[in-house]
């Protein structure tokens, strides 16, 4: 009951503190997250590099796959482009087997410590970021540590060197393997058990090779978990992440167990720990090295098992639920999922505009089909910052989530005026109103300036364009000017007899509501400027 106990107590501050860890990780360099999407191209190698890199932030292959599955789901990112990733992954989550074999548990109390103090003194979100990551190391070490003082008496067991035994048997390894990390869902867990026992002296590099490779398919569940639901390519690269582990364990069963072995065991003798912290790292790379040159070939048996095109459920583009598990990322997306938000409206905007001159049927509907494009975009956008803001973000990620629920809420209310306005002139069409020239050149002054401003803070916000936000204030002032002026020139004009009454209500109701949209418009600006909301 001890051994159960401290087995399982070690375990979860294993995992507790490469969570943490990652996490902290994750806040620190997220900015670099953001900017590596931008060297994801269909160059292989920078695919490989970019697996690695975000791997070794976060901790996590099956993290990093179940990002990329998002990715190819929410159409950012092609399957080919997915493989060199996915390849990547699994060698940059061999770091955490490496870290563990340097046997520096000891000092696991006095990192926890340095941790604790650094967040105790921090005064700023980076410090504490930076606090996350010592203490994340040291717990990772001290449930390592845990772990092999409860595993210690086993090595004696009669009945635990029986089972060991049995493990002599490669495929019975690989089943173990598979199971043991589909229960605790973390390859870097299941490895570190296993390093675990053998710093114990309870298992040879021979026994623990199946084990190995049974942990690297069994890190595959996690991402085949989260394809369901997903599109058919998101289900693809999940297939692509089973299939390179299912190829891999294959060939090295089969052909390169024997000089792998030899080879770990020439570079670190009678180390068992390091031995299979450089199978793992052996493993990974060489699976790596064979398969990437044949990444067409992968993607295309995955085609074969999986037919078939999406039918469109949804209509976000950059949203997917996957991504919440890397927030920094998750956050790129949302803000591009708004500004994607914020040009559907100018679109609608441009087309009420040119409304008002054609009194075009087509254009009508339009504008009507893009107000519930709009509000179904704020609702998904909404129901996504939601399940965001309950993650581990940092308090300048948080604000960025505050920021763009208010952002969505005035392009929605944008979207709102722009249906007023196409209603007015649906009424206009139908009534056949006639205008004078003036108020003709005074709708077109007042909309090109509205629209100005909306594309400009639209723009602005896109970019973090200071300069650009700051535009939004003079012309926001002469929109205000402009209604008022325009409203006195027009109940002249139907003073005078020029318009008609019923139209030319229906003039002021349409100016009101370009003024109302320059508002909104000049409250995305300030969020760029900063102001406070």
């Amino acid at each position: 009951m001890n051994i159960f106990i401290s087995v399982l107590g070690g375990l979860a501050l294993f995992i507790y503190g490469m969570n943490l860890m990652g996490s902290g990780l994750q806040k620190s360099c997220g900015e670099k997250l953001k900017s590596i999407i931008a060297v994801i191209t269909k160059n292989r190698i920078y695919a490989v590099l970019v697996g690695i890199f975000v791997t070794m932030i976060i901790q996590s292959s099956s993290a990093t796959t179940v990002m990329v599955i998002g990715f190819v789901n929410a159409g950012i990112m092609t399957l080919t482009q997915s493989v060199g990733i996915i390849l990547g992954a699994n060698i940059g989550t061999t770091i955490t087997a490496q870290l563990i074999a340097f046997k520096i548990s000891n000092y696991a109390p006095i990192v926890i410590a340095i941790g604790v103090i650094i967040w105790l003194k921090a005064k700023n979100e980076k410090r504490k970021n930076v606090a996350e990551i010592f203490i994340g190391f040291g717990l990772l070490f001290l449930g390592i540590s845990t772990m092999s003082a409860g595993l210690s008496p086993l090595s004696k067991e009669k009945w635990f060197k029986d089972i060991i035994i049995n493990l002599n048997n490669p495929f019975i390894g690989v089943i173990v393997g598979f199971f043991l990390t589909t229960i605790v869902q973390s390859s870097s867990a299941s490895i570190g058990i296993l390093e675990v026992l053998a710093m114990q002296g309870a298992i040879n590099i021979n026994q623990a090779f199946g084990i190995l490779f049974g942990d690297n398919i069994g890190t595959t569940t996690t991402a085949m978990l989260s394809s369901i639901g997903a599109s058919k390519n998101a289900k693809r690269a999940a297939f692509i992440h089973l299939l390179f582990n299912l190829i891999g364990t294959i060939i090295f069963m089969t052909i390169l167990r024997w000089p792998i072995e030899k080879l770990v065991e020439y570079i670190s003798p009678g180390n068992v720990q390091r031995q299979i912290a450089n199978a793992h790292t052996l493993f990974n790379l060489v699976n790596v090295v064979i398969q990437l040159p044949f990444a067409n070939i992968l993607v295309k048996l995955s085609q074969k098992v999986i037919k078939g095109e999406d039918e469109i459920t949804k209509h976000s583009v950059y949203l997917d639920k996957r991504m919440l598990q890397t927030p920094s990322i998750a956050i790129l997306q949302a803000h591009n999922e708004v500004v994607r938000m914020g040009n559907v409206v100018i679109q609608s905007l441009k087309t009420t505009i040119e409304a008002f001159r054609t009194r075009d049927n087509k254009s009508i509907s339009f504008v009507f089909e893009r107000e519930k494009l709009i509000n179904d975009l704020e609702k998904e956008i909404i129901d996504y910052l939601v399940l965001l803001s309950d993650k581990n973000l940092s308090d300048e990620e948080k604000h960025k989530v505050f920021v763009m629920m208010y952002a969505i809420n005035d392009y929605e209310r944008i979207g709102d005026h722009c249906e007023n306005i196409i209603e007015l002139i649906e009424e206009i069409k139908n009534e056949d109103s006639v205008f004078s020239k003036t108020a003709y050149d005074e709708y077109e002054k007042i909309s090109n300036c509205v629209l100005e401003t909306v594309t400009n803070s639209t723009n602005a916000y896109k970019d973090n364009n200071l300069e650009l936000a700051k535009t939004c204030i003079p012309i926001e002032d002469e929109v205000d000017d402009l209604e008022e002026q325009y409203r006195k020139n027009h109940m002249d004009r139907i003073n005078k007899g020029i318009c008609e009454i019923n139209s030319g209500v229906k003039f002021l109701d349409i100016i009101s509501n370009f003024e109302r949209i320059s508002d909104h418009s000049l409250n995305i600006a300030d969020y760029v400027l900063g102001k406070e909301l």
